[in-house]
């Protein structure tokens, strides 16, 4: 069953868990999850059938490639070698530990390898989801880790389910080429494929085209890097870091507004459909094993997750103090966070649906025709990992975050004002100009200045923009001209902060979507919804 049916039992979910998460101030991801728990006892319900390629392909290109597009490149330029550490040292050190662990409670090495890198990597949508309330710099820490840290696990994965089966001789070799081949050509993939989109896009002038586009772009990355057997994570990643940095200038006003409010509406759904998916998958994972194998594997599930949590912990405790006796610059110096922040960070190891999605994904024979050793085990203790650590470490974050007593996240607003106050000196600058060489009636010019300026003092005062009403919409259609000709002017101002890395990516976009709503009102288009 995977109809209409379902469809709006899926719908009537969301919108329920939704709107009960204010009433409850719960997160909806754990909401979303317990309900597709409980859904699972629903008889008819138990009929769905969740492929694993479904969860790779339609679900992880659009939700990963909207989380590249709104993460801060520059960010992640800065604690570029922490990302990295997170999303691959992190990665094969819990696969090795989880692995030993499972081991050691009885399952063959190669499957033990298999559970280890599915339950690997933390998941975007679970972060991005649970963790917003983090300040900036800790958010996008975790959302680039979460974005990489796929592209890891599942070369560690596939390399295990081929030496489990028989495909794969264990070597070094055969391992190395195999990580060059998936980072390399996945990275190689996603930038061939964001240089078509931008060759698509400059061709296209109808916003809704544009759109459809622009949808098409993480599947073709995703699919592309799969046919060369790269990792088709990382290409939908390398893609929308790359877009994110085009898109600003190549696209529409309309374009941009309108693809915000679709990403927007579209990555929510699918964020929340997949939380429930997940839960009813967890609990098909549970009616998998007989009663004597229950109480077995939740011990071991339970055991793992525990390894899960605890080899976060460990990295994030120690990594940290070996990079300090390596490093002793004093910029490096500056960037070193306390136990507490420490602490939220590790706590902050959700897995989601790619953990789910390489469990349902295992063979079920082998090359010699047997089954699988241990399938139905990897599959519960994955989907238990992912329920606790989503459910569990999900209700513990608010209270953590109040423990850890983090200082207010002040830059945004600071580099928003700054942005605020270049772009109407930008204007400002070039009024009397572009008044002249327009042929502007003197008076409203005069008057229009006389307004820049005020609304210049009222920033420079430190209050709130909010405070103070742009002044370009206090004027008649007769001097719009003049406006857009303006609005030109401060779109290059705040594109050039960004370049000269004076302001965060997310600060772009803020101040883009405040241009491009001004420039849509004053030429009157009638393509946007009201």
């Amino acid at each position: 069953m995977f109809g209409l049916e379902f469809v709006v039992v899926l719908g009537i979910t969301v919108v329920a868990c939704g709107a009960a998460s204010g009433r409850l101030r719960v997160a909806a991801p754990v909401l979303l999850l317990a309900a597709g728990l409980l859904l699972g006892f629903v008889p008819v319900l138990r009929e769905v059938e969740l492929p694993s390629e479904v969860m790779l392909l339609l679900f992880l290109p659009p939700l990963l490639y909207w989380e590249s597009l709104t993460t801060s490149l520059r960010q992640i330029r800065r604690d570029f070698r922490s990302v990295m550490l997170n999303s691959t040292v992190l990665v094969v050190a819990t696969a090795g530990a989880v692995a030993v662990t499972a081991h050691w409670l009885g399952m063959p090495w190669g499957p033990a390898w298999v559970l280890g890198a599915a339950v690997a990597p933390t998941d975007a949508t679970a972060v991005a989801a649970l963790a917003k309330s983090l300040p900036r710099r800790t958010m996008t820490m975790l959302r680039a880790e979460s974005l990489i840290n796929d592209g890891t696990a599942l070369v560690v994965y596939g390399i295990a389910v081929a030496v489990t089966v028989g495909e794969l001789n264990l070597s070094f070799a055969a391992v190395s080429g195999r990580f060059l081949l998936s980072y390399l050509g996945g990275a190689a993939a996603g930038a061939l494929v964001a240089w078509l989109g931008v060759l698509v896009r400059r061709r296209i002038d109808d916003p809704v085209l544009g759109n459809v586009a622009a949808l098409v772009i993480p599947f073709t990355a995703y699919l592309l890097a799969e046919f060369m057997e790269a990792s088709g994570v990382l290409a939908v990643v390398v893609c929308g870091l790359i877009m994110s940095q085009v898109s600003i200038r190549r696209s529409s006003p309309t374009a941009r507004i309108q693809g915000a409010a679709f990403w927007t509406i579209a990555t929510f759904v699918l964020n929340s459909a997949l939380f429930v998916l997940v839960g009813i998958q967890a609990q098909d994972a549970v009616r998998s094993l007989d009663a004597g194998e229950l109480a077995v594997s939740l011990w071991r599930a339970l055991v793992v997750t525990g390894v899960v949590v605890a080899a976060r912990f460990a990295f994030f405790f120690t990594m940290p103090y070996l990079i300090r006796l390596l490093d002793r610059r004093p910029e490096q110096r500056a960037r070193r966070v306390g136990a507490r922040p420490r602490v939220l960070s590790s706590l902050c190891g959700f897995r989601g649906a790619v953990s789910i999605a390489a469990a349902l994904g295992v063979p079920l024979l082998l090359d010699s025709g047997e089954p699988f050793p241990v399938r139905d085990q990897i599959v519960f203790t994955t989907a238990v990992v992912v329920v606790l650590t989503v459910v569990v470490q999900g209700l513990m974050l608010p209270g953590v975050l109040r423990w850890a007593r983090l200082p207010a996240d002040a830059d945004v607003e600071a580099e928003r004002r700054l942005a605020l106050v270049t772009t109407t000196e930008a204007a400002l600058g070039v009024l009397d100009a572009t008044a002249e060489r327009l042929g502007t009636d003197p008076d409203v010019a005069d008057r229009m200045r006389r307004d820049y300026e005020q609304h210049l003092e009222v920033l420079l005062a430190e209050q709130s923009e909010a405070d103070e009403e742009h002044p370009a919409r206090r004027y008649d259609r007769h001097d719009t001209e003049l406006r857009l000709e303006l609005l030109a002017v401060k779109r290059t101002a705040v594109v050039r902060l960004r370049d000269e890395q004076r302001i965060d990516d997310n600060v772009l976009r803020y101040m883009q979507g405040r241009i491009d709503i001004e420039e849509i009102r004053l030429t009157g288009r009638d393509d946007m919804p009201e």
